[in-house]
């Protein structure tokens, strides 16, 4: 730790008690949503009342040191992954080669790495990673520049490879902080110029990156890096392209939105593409009126706030002047990182909500199939099933494959408790199927642009803030981190969530019926019930719990080349730092729990992205991010370079030998 970090920290109050995010966090990244009544007020079933629902035939202890079984054998086994899953690496370093290490308090202003590992900056926020652009400087910073620099709040990373040692590096930017930016704690008090760099720090950045020896180099300045802000145009495609729902003034045609913001975390398709999923987006518009025909929408994503002062900039995030202008944000986002020339496209076929990200898998039949989940207390997880389907080499085909496709919405039914498991059956019900609406009195666009509404009509399961799922591309099954729900009441207690106010979170796994993806029928089961390992409600796969780690708040998953499991975390509730986590899924040491890596004091650690069974990328997202942090008093200085500002940044992390 730098010599004068304690110091200041020592100034500034820790957020809140038992650790969790900073209000600062919490304004600016999603406007304070949890303090807010969940929007969905639906009679749908909880996820937890349906595990319930064979309750009453059997006791279920869930306290007093009285542990309950999880998993178990009843889940059908998956098919391999077909065409675009990956493939055992025959290299893996990492599995069961590291001694897991300690947690540190949320004060600790370090990067922890296992010993024989390293860890460096790859890019920094300010970063000049386009042509001409100019160097950072934080007292100095202009629109202009931050167009042409590494944006702000990194999170999702994905390569996409050029060759065995090269790639181009896609990064979101998730959102931006100006208190710590400018020392600006009002967004009515930001100057324009201060608005204008807040746009341009928003989206995504691609960057060239090529591999010298063990480390990744970024090619700073290579002429295919891009920049794209809350000001690029992006093609809205699909179904609801052209509907009146997301026609504007300056956009009669429907057809061209400006901008992607709040963007979250995303994937990297077969095709060589990325995706990117635009989450909370609520937080950007000036809510000055309301359509009346659009008023229960509206409140459905949350819609009701004063914005970030965008609209004296830009009239559009003013809904009073652009009442659509919402609708054409909250799609998953696809970019072309190899071709500088191409649009980047909106896909409307896949629904808009509040999109963590997405991942695609081709099933055996040829459809690309793309899990998706909705970041919000009691929200829903979703899949989309291409119309189309993949040819391996014809890549222009397949950069139409999300642009038409059946979108279902998943519902899970508990089988009881005789057989002593914490599983069950899931249906995926259709929204559309076949170009058609599956939903009564809704157009096919008006279902994709208010999907929320209508996967409440179909009767959807309640699920706790589903993030980040994704396919592991060795047993084909699906994994979705639930980050936590504390609106959970005590009388909604089960086995599969073992909880009041759950804090902690769970990761769940879904088997395809039959290894099918596109089959509307599959199982499920909880894997991690997360928390204090000496809490009895905490699960760890079977793995015996004196011999695993802590883990709190999962937020992102993904897999290394033998399939095991890798969790990133968000918003640690038992007063530890965020970090990486791994997680076997088979074997002897299946469920045995490690940590990887702790990031510093206020951040939170995105991805992650395991490149080649040797590199592990983290993105350090809004480091230093503690309440009554300021540029004159910072909470961190990562990544201790000359700057003494906390810049948030994207890592590296290789074995020395």
């Amino acid at each position: 730790m730098p010599a004068n970090v304690s110091r200041i920290r020592s100034m500034l109050p820790i957020a809140g008690a038992g650790g969790g995010r900073a209000s600062m966090t919490c304004r600016h990244r999603c406007s304070n949503q949890c303090d807010q009544a969940p929007p969905n007020t639906s009679n749908n079933p909880y996820f937890g009342d349906i595990v319930a629902a064979g309750a009453s035939r059997r006791t279920v202890l869930l306290g007093g040191g009285a542990a309950f079984a999880v998993a178990g054998s009843s889940v059908a086994a998956a098919e391999p992954a077909a065409a675009g899953g990956g493939r055992p690496s025959k290299r893996s370093k990492y599995v069961y080669d590291f001694s897991s290490i300690p947690a540190r308090s949320a004060d600790c202003d370090q990067v922890d790495v296992p010993r024989g590992f390293r860890w460096e900056p790859l890019l920094r926020w300010g970063d000049p990673i386009l042509p001409g652009a100019p160097r950072f400087d934080f007292e100095h910073q202009t629109a202009r520049a931050q167009e042409r620099q590494f944006g702000y709040n990194c999170d999702y990373v994905g390569l996409v490879r050029t060759g065995r040692r090269t790639g181009l590096l896609s990064v979101n930017h998730e959102y931006t902080n100006e208190d710590l930016m400018f020392g600006v704690t009002d967004y009515a008090k930001l100057s324009d110029e201060q608005l204008r760099i807040a746009m341009a720090a928003h989206g995504l950045s691609v960057v060239e990156v090529r591999k010298d020896g063990k480390r990744w180099r970024a090619r700073l300045g290579s002429r295919h890096n891009r920049r794209y802000t809350a000001s690029t145009p992006f093609r809205l495609d699909g179904p609801a392209a052209g509907d009146p729902l997301v026609r504007t003034s300056a956009d009669p045609k429907g057809r061209t939105a400006l901008g992607t913001f709040n963007n979250c975390s995303g994937g990297t398709t077969p095709w060589g593409t990325t995706l990117h999923g635009e989450e909370n987006i609520h937080g950007y518009f000036n809510v000055t009126s309301v359509p009346e025909d659009q008023q229960q929408a509206y409140e459905r994503y949350g819609f009701s706030g004063t914005g970030r002062g965008w609209e004296r900039v830009d009239p559009r995030f003013d809904t009073g002047q652009e009442p659509n202008e919402p609708n054409r944000h909250g799609w998953i986002v696809e970019i072309d990182p190899t071709d500088p020339r191409s649009t980047p496209r909106k896909h409307t076929a896949m629904g808009r909500f509040k999109h963590e990200g997405a991942n695609v898998i081709i099933d055996e039949g040829g459809h690309a199939v793309a899990y998706m989940g909705d970041d919000e207390k009691f929200e829903y997880m979703y899949k989309f099933v291409s119309r189309d389907k993949y040819r391996k080499r014809d890549r222009q085909h397949n950069l139409t494959l999300l642009s038409e496709g059946d979108l279902y919405v998943a519902k899970f039914t508990g089988d009881g408790f005789e057989d002593g498991v914490s599983d069950g059956t899931g249906q995926w019900l259709a929204l559309v199927k076949d170009g058609a609406s599956m939903v009564a009195d809704m157009t096919v666009a008006e279902v994709l642009v208010n999907v929320r509404t209508a996967a409440d009509r179909l009767g959807a399961t309640k699920m706790d803030r589903p993030e980040d799922v994704d396919i592991n591309p060795v047993n084909g099954r699906v994994y979705g981190a639930l980050t936590n729900n504390d609106e959970r009441s005590p009388s909604q207690i089960d086995e599969a969530n073992p909880r009041a106010l759950n804090k902690h979170g769970q990761i769940i796994e879904i088997t395809p019926h039959k290894g099918d993806h596109t089959s509307t029928r599959c199982t499920w089961k909880l894997v991690l019930i997360a928390g204090d390992p000496d809490d009895p409600a905490t699960y760890f796969n079977g793995y015996d719990k004196s011999e695993v780690t802590s883990i709190s708040c999962p937020d992102n998953v993904a897999f290394d080349g033998r399939g095991d499991l890798w969790i990133s975390t968000d918003g640690n509730k038992l007063g530890h730092n965020d970090g990486f986590f791994l997680m076997p899924l088979k074997g002897r040491d299946k469920g045995k729990l490690q940590r990887f890596l702790n990031v510093p004091t206020g951040a939170e650690a995105c991805g992650p992205l395991i490149v080649d069974d040797a590199t592990v990328f983290c993105a350090v997202q809004h480091p230093g991010e503690i309440d009554g942090a300021t540029p004159e008093n910072p909470a961190s200085q990562f990544p201790y370079e000359r700057n003494r500002q906390p810049r948030p940044s994207v890592i590296q992390v290789w074995k020395e030998r």
